[in-house]
């Protein structure tokens, strides 16, 4: 099969044929009909390692058509429309058995401890597979797996938005934009803070009621006078330590903050002020298996849209652009790899 390979960091991907993935009993083979292309990779091209080690299939957004199952798999079939979730888990550990999938004790997180989907197959335990709806476009759809779930899961579980409640959404990239449509589809008036006045435009599109520019140094000071105070709920979706200052000062008293973005680095914030008014620090990851049902409702109602969302469509090829485009921060949206 043609698939993109991490040969090694600080190289461009391989286009090169590689063995079709082996199925086992419980498993499902699932022919790729899109992959996104997430910040993630960038990063692991750009050094950080994965736990499997090169060569490697990068790419974890992923939808398809289940091409063969295994002998035990009862939960798919052959010719159905799938999304290949980011996350491999159990099903046993303590985590899955309360509920928490997405923060498995034993996960696999795909295209990095296992190949992923920037391949024309991929082989994973059946039991983890999403059934997409006809409804929903199959190559648009794979944004769903990853960078709709993980901002359905920030906001729905970790953020718990409530109708008539502030937010503020810092960071309007591939996650934070679907942070911004989910928020306001559920009811919460919305500020979306970013430095690219193209992906401000598009948060408004979705429903954010202000656009703010993160790079004005009175930044919180102007939610805080916006909202009478401050947001009910910040989400960071950076992952940088001065976002993450800014997103801690424009929280209300009694407030919270969820964390998404994704850092090495430490941050540094005032414990005084976490304290004295009661703020809530959370993190997100992932998305639960039990989130994806009512995520892909809100699609089948219309409440939510994918087409302004996926701004690229690539052919596997072209890749190492889509990777570039991105590094360059010409990406509004998400692009879409379609195999």
């Amino acid at each position: 099969m043609k698939a993109a390979v991490l040969k090694a960091p600080h190289q461009p991907l391989s286009i090169e044929d590689a063995p079709t993935p082996s199925m086992g009993r419980g498993d499902a083979l699932v022919r790729v009909a899109a992959c996104g292309v997430c910040s993630t990779d960038l990063h692991f091209v750009h050094g950080t390692p994965t736990y499997k080690k090169p060569p490697l299939i990068l790419g974890h957004e992923i939808s398809g058509i289940v091409e063969e199952v295994g002998d035990e798999a009862a939960t798919v079939r052959k010719g159905e429309r799938v999304l290949v979730p980011p996350i491999i888990y159990c099903g046993r550990c303590r985590n899955c058995r309360e509920g928490r999938d997405n923060v498995c004790e034993n996960m696999l997180m795909v295209g990095s401890y296992v190949d992923g989907g920037f391949a024309e197959y991929i082989s994973v335990p059946a039991h983890v597979l999403i059934k997409l709806p006809d409804s929903i476009p199959l190559h648009e759809g794979a944004i769903i797996s990853d960078a709709v779930s993980t901002a359905f899961h920030a906001v729905k579980q970790r953020g718990e938005v409530r109708p008539g409640e502030w937010a503020a959404v810092f960071g309007c990239g591939g996650v934070g934009i679907n942070v911004v449509q989910i928020a306001a589809a559920s009811g919460a008036s919305v500020i979306a803070v970013d430095v690219d006045e193209r992906k401000l435009e598009l948060a408004r599109r979705l429903g954010a009621v202000e656009a703010l520019d993160g790079r004005d140094p009175e930044l919180a000071k102007k939610i805080r006078s916006l909202t009478g105070g401050g947001v009910d709920v910040a989400f960071e979706v950076v992952g940088r330590p001065a976002v993450m200052d800014g997103a801690f000062e424009s929280v209300k008293v009694g407030g919270r903050m969820v964390v998404v973005g994704y850092s090495m680095e430490n941050w540094n914030f005032r414990v005084g002020r976490l304290m004295f008014r009661e703020l809530k620090l959370i993190g997100s990851f992932g998305c639960r298996s039990t989130d994806y049902s009512p995520l892909l409702r809100m699609f089948e109602k219309g409440r939510l849209r994918l087409n302004e969302i996926v701004t690229e469509k690539l052919r596997l090829e072209e890749i190492n652009e889509a990777l570039k485009r991105l590094e360059e921060g010409r990406v509004v949206g998400r692009q879409v790899v379609i195999i």
